[in-house]
């Protein structure tokens, strides 16, 4: 099932958020111009201090509903 042409609505709810609001959009161009690592979606989220925390909609930063392979290939094409 997919949403939205994401994998499912959690993955796709996160980097709604991500790339649509503002301060998390210009968070995420500053973290990716000096990030040199494998997985940026979670180190951004650990970067950001959100591990334990949840998008205004209520969907986990990280959880096991998310498409980390999916979300990190969005982080690189970026």
């Amino acid at each position: 099932m997919s949403y939205n042409g994401w994998r499912n609505y959690e993955t796709w709810n996160v980097m709604l958020w991500i790339d649509n609001d503002e301060g998390f959009y210009n968070a995420k161009c500053s973290f990716l111009d000096e990030y040199e690592g494998s997985y940026p979606y979670k180190d951004f989220i650990e970067y950001m201090g959100l591990e334990k925390e949840n998008t205004p909609d209520g969907i986990a930063w990280l959880s096991n509903k998310l498409d980390y392979a999916e979300l990190d290939g969005a982080f690189e094409e970026d």
